[in-house]
């Protein structure tokens, strides 16, 4: 089993998806790193040499993934909110970002419905 950037490359998949398991790596940035370190695409992660294994290790060492990625985005947000920009504030509220309507849908960053409950009376 090889692991590369702190992740464990499933062994049953072709190493072009392997690589997909990484964060900050999708399938165009996987392909390029398995063109500059000339391997096969087709290989499944299981058949790669040792040799293989350190050459995409080094080159996905030289790219911003996974912690480094993820403390550098929460750093964005945080700078975001601090300055109090709009886009700032609307990540404080956890209303949508990007200029998305709310009157109706935006259930996924609103979160669940707020329900009334029907007959509910002061008790005297």
């Amino acid at each position: 089993m090889a692991r590369i950037a702190g992740v464990n490359i499933p062994v049953n998949k072709r190493i072009e998806i392997g690589l997909t398991y990484i964060f900050g790596i999708g399938h165009p940035t996987a392909l390029k790193i398995l063109e500059e370190t000339k391997i096969d695409p087709g290989t499944a992660a299981k058949d790669l040499t040792e040799d293989e294994v350190i050459r995409l290790r080094d080159a996905v060492d030289s790219r911003e993934v996974e912690g480094d990625l993820r403390r550098d985005r929460s750093q964005n947000v945080k700078r975001l909110m601090e300055i109090g920009s709009y886009r700032g504030l609307r990540h404080r509220r956890g209303l949508p970002v990007r200029g998305q309507r709310t009157k109706t849908n935006a259930r996924g960053r609103k979160g669940p419905r707020r329900l009334s409950i029907a007959g509910k009376r002061k008790v005297r």
